[in-house]
Order: C-alpha cells, then structure tokens, then sequence
C-alpha cells in the first residue's frame, strides 16, 4: 500500500517537529558557546592556553545542561497523568505527543552520555594544556601548580576531576544497565543503577563549583593583548612583538596594526564563572522531588487486598481497596510489596477501575521473573492450588502493598474517538479489559460509537481470563439494539487443531474464535470502507512484531479513514 502523507503527518508529524526543534536547540546551544569561547575578549588568555580544548569542553557542557534538565521532565508521571487528564487544557493531539514521553527521555539519556564523552575528551586535552603550556605570567589562571605537573594529577587532586571521574562511572552503570536485554532479564539491576540518578544530580551540583576555568573581569581597563610598557622594560624587551595568533573576523578582539591593543591600565584579573548547571537544573530538579514528594505522601497508605484469582497461564488477579483512590479506564498503577523489596516497585495496568457503586480495582499479573515469583508466593503460598478460575477460599492475611498511582496512559484515548481499534496480544489485553468494564457500566455516556476488539493468544486458556467480561459486554449491547457496535475477534497463534471455549455461556466468542493470526491488511481495508471520513483510534499492547505492523499500516493510504496509531508503554 502507497504511503499517505496525511496520515503520516498525523501520526509522525508532531513527533518529528518536537525532534526538530529539540536537535536545533542542542545545535544552537553549542554553536553558541563555541563562539562564545572562541571569540570572547574575557577569555582571550584562557583560550591561549588551552586551545579548542576550552571551546570544545564548554560548548559540550552547554548542551549538557539543557539534556540533564529535559531528562527529568517525562519522569514527572502525575503531570504527565494531570495533563493528559485535561481534556479542555490539550487537545488529542497534544496529549498523543505524551505518548512519546519515554521516548523522548531516552533521547535525551542518549545525548547526555554522548556529550558527556565529548566533554572528557575535551577536558582531559584541558589537563594536558595545563601542565604543558604552564603561564608563569598569569599564575591564577593555571590549574596547575607548576609546569610539567602531570596531567593525572590535575585531575585527582581537584573538585572538578574527582566529581568528574564518580559521574562518569555511574553514567556508565546507568547507561550499560539500561539496555534492552538486561531490563528484560534482570529488571532489579535496571530499577537500581537507573536510581543513582539522585546521586548523579548531587555530585553534578558539585562539580561546577569547583572554579576550574576563569574569565577575565577587567576587559575595559586590560583590553586582551595589550601593552604592557612596565613588563616589557623590566624584561628588556627590545621592541613589542606582535601576537601571531590567528584572530577570526567578527571575534571582538581589537587589535592594532602591531598586534597589541593599546597600552594595558592594569594587570588582568581572573574569576571563576558562577556555576550555570544550578540555573539549569534546578526548576526541573525542584519540581521532580516536589513530584516524588507528592507520590511518596500519596502511597503512603497500604491498600487492603479483598481478593486474589488464581487464573489459568500463570496468571494472578488481585483485588484492591483503598480510601479515596479514584482512576480512569486505561490508567496503570506502581505496585511496592515490602515483603518482596522495600524500594522497588513494578508498574501494572488496571483491570478494574473503582466506580461510584463500586470501590474495588484490580490489575492482573503474568507470573514471570523473580518479583512477581515472590509476590505470587505471598498472596498463594500453596503450590497445590489448582490453577483454575476460582476465588481463594481460604482466609488468610495478605502481605503489605502500596499503590503509587493511577499514571496515564494511551488506552485513555479510546473514548476520545468514534471507532476504535484495539489490539492486544496475550497479557497485553490488560489496557483493554478496564475499557471493556467502563463500557459494561455504562456505554452510552461516552463519544465511542464502534470498537473493534483483537486479541491474540497462544494459549487457548488465555481467553478464559477475561471470557466472562466479553461475553457480558456482547450480551448487553445486544440487548440495548447495538449489536454493530461491539466487534470481537479472537485468534489463537498456535494449534494443533480446532479448539473452542467450553462452556455453554462462552458460544459467542466460540464463533468468533479464529486459528492462526489475522490478515491486518484486509482487517484495516474492511474497517477503512465501513467507517469512510472518521478518524479511528488504533491501539497496541502487545509483542513488537505486531505493534511494527500496526504502525506501518497507520501510515498508508486506505478507503477514506485516517488511522491514528496509540502504543502502549510504561513511564
């Protein structure tokens, strides 16, 4: 299919323009400092010295600044949550450009450990400047203390080189653990170093007061370069040699026909900079701990578990309680259960949400890695427990959980189109199934007109964790004359032969229970002609194969709809 450059602006415009303008701004930001550097009058002496070193250190430290402040701005999940929640401050639009919010914080984790490669290198030619080009003239400016001093002790006996070598080892440890294969494999390494980011902020504050590089503050009174007659006689110089070091056009620098710039009025004087990183990273800083703060006081308070459902596939349902908690369809919570790990906390859809005639919510887990092993152990510590579609009877006292949340996420938007795709793939229908009990509640309250539901599973007792709630939602619409405006399709991926659902009340999703994985082509081509000039909402949660697929097609031409892609991710 031919690519459709009205869909493609819809679904990558914004994302590319915020790309755009974040690269300019980086670009600029250096460019900037370069010439800053390269050309200011008050460090005419510093850049004798040190050379492009100086430019290069500074302009990437610029850039350096501005990516550490963006970086916490994404991590800001209840302001994320409270602007995707006002609907009259954002318009759809604005709000699927926070789907992006993890996207762009990697971007910016990206940019700072690439900078921050460029920033040692400049800084560690620095060092070597330093003890080569020694000034016995201006001995303020140096950083060493004699000439020849060896550039490795520089940079272990100063505030700078020290604050420098621990932020540069746990950037490191950040940016190794952060990689696809370990946050899968082992998501505690990820969940701790990621952590030492407060660490990393702590000794950022101090390394730029350390007053490394100085400025000269008496330009007026000392113009660079200027003749210096009492130095000059009382080292018999003959005669004022020029200074043969190349000036650029434009560089602020005056100079006359002998390569001085007058008679000098006094000795130049030199000052560190006030550290720029504070005005930086401040705000950001401020309003995430403000943030955290908020959560912290928030989650304070232990839910009380009402119930847990062992589910087929490794599958557990907790059922919660909690004073006040309030959340909306599509929104996930952060789960910390003490008696597993005392910091770490592990993000869950909601399944159920609470509603005015009901309090409980609940989330549905995959048993799958060690917290989860832990916590499931906790809420059922029998291993003979059959794994089957039951409440636990036996009463017993639940561990500690605390609930940090609801956050946001693009399954909220489901209601802010008149049709809908949704796609979900094994566990990944968890987004869907808080959609599906809001529209169980009460459908006609919200803009949704058509949802097509497509779930994929491997395993044919998946369906079964949510195979009652399909069948009450079909059952209602049919009974309320909408029998178009619910459409199911179920696919199991893997089989030996035709299997159905048993159970008598399951006979709907039994005939709409296909083998193998859907024709997405004719799938978009079908709901493209029956819903002509619409907008429709597409959304994701499932294995990549399948989102690249969705997405791909989002951005194709087809009979008269735009397809609006909506992936589903974590903060």
């Amino acid at each position: 299919m031919a690519l459709s450059w009205r869909s493609w602006i819809t679904n990558e415009g914004g994302k590319h323009l915020i790309l755009v303008m974040w690269l300019g701004a980086n670009t600029w930001l250096f460019w900037r400092t370069f010439i800053l550097y390269y050309n200011g009058p008050q460090y005419y002496y510093l850049h004798r010295m040190l050379g492009l070193g100086l430019c290069i250190s500074r302009a990437s430290a610029s850039v350096l600044n501005l990516n550490c402040s963006l970086v916490l701005l994404p991590m800001c999940r209840s302001l994320m949550t409270f602007l995707r929640g006002s609907h009259k401050m954002m318009s759809r639009k604005s709000r699927r450009l926070l789907d992006k919010s993890k996207t762009f914080h990697v971007a910016c984790g990206v940019a700072i450990c690439v900078f921050s490669v460029v920033h040692v290198l400049a800084h560690l030619t620095n060092a070597l400047s330093f003890s080569v080009r020694y000034s016995e003239e201006f001995p303020s400016l140096n950083m060493a203390h004699h000439k020849g001093e060896d550039p490795r002790i520089i940079i272990l006996t100063s505030v700078p080189g020290v604050t420098g070598v621990l932020l540069v080892l746990i950037l490191f440890l950040m940016f190794t653990a952060s990689s696809y294969c370990i946050r899968v494999s082992s998501y505690e390494i990820f969940w701790y170093t990621h952590n030492l980011f407060i660490v990393f902020y702590i000794v950022l504050l101090v390394h730029v007061i350390g007053g490394a590089l100085k400025y000269q503050t008496n330009v007026d009174a000392h113009p660079p370069g200027c003749f210096r007659p009492n130095r000059t006689i009382s080292e018999s110089r003959p005669s004022p040699q020029p200074d043969h070091e190349s000036v650029p056009p434009g560089s602020g620098r005056p100079t006359s026909r002998d390569g001085f710039n007058g008679v000098c009025r006094e000795e130049p004087r030199f000052q560190a900079h006030f550290p720029e990183t504070w005005l930086w990273v401040s705000g950001p800083l401020c309003l995430y701990c403000a943030e955290r703060l908020y959560r912290f006081i928030r989650s304070s308070t232990p839910v009380t578990i009402v119930s847990v459902i062992s589910h087929p596939c490794d599958v557990i349902e907790v059922r919660m309680v909690k004073k006040s908690f309030k959340a909306r369809p599509g929104q996930y919570v952060v789960l910390n259960c003490p008696s597993v790990s005392s910091f770490e906390g592990h993000p869950f859809t909601l399944t159920v949400c609470p509603t005015a005639k009901k309090a409980t919510f609940g989330i549905h887990l995959r048993v799958l890695g060690d917290w989860t092993e832990r916590f499931t152990d906790l809420l059922l510590p029998d291993p003979r427990l059959d794994s089957e579609i039951l409440p636990v009877v036996q009463q017993r006292k639940y561990p500690k959980l605390f609930v940090d949340g609801p956050f946001g996420s693009p399954s909220e938007e489901v209601f802010s189109y008149e049709v809908s795709l949704c796609v979900a793939g094994g566990i990944g229908v968890t987004p869907f199934a808080s959609v599906l009990n809001a529209l169980l509640d009460e459908w006609q309250q919200y803009k949704l007109r058509r949802i097509y539901f497509v779930w994929i599973c491997k395993e044919l007792q998946a369906f079964y964790w949510f195979a009652d709630l399909l069948c009450a939602l079909h059952q209602k619409l049919w009974q309320d004359n909408r029998p178009d405006y619910f459409n199911i399709q179920l696919y199991l991926s893997k089989t030996d032969g035709l299997q159905n659902i048993s159970g008598e009340r399951f006979r709907a999703l039994n005939s709409r229970l296909l083998i193998g994985r859907p024709q997405w082509k004719l799938l978009f081509e079908e709901i493209g002609k029956a819903n002509k000039h619409k907008r429709v909402g597409v959304f994701c949660c499932g294995p990549k194969g399948i989102s690249q697929t969705l997405h791909k097609l989002c951005n194709t031409r087809h009979s008269g709809a735009t397809f609006e892609y909506n992936k589903e991710s974590f903060s």
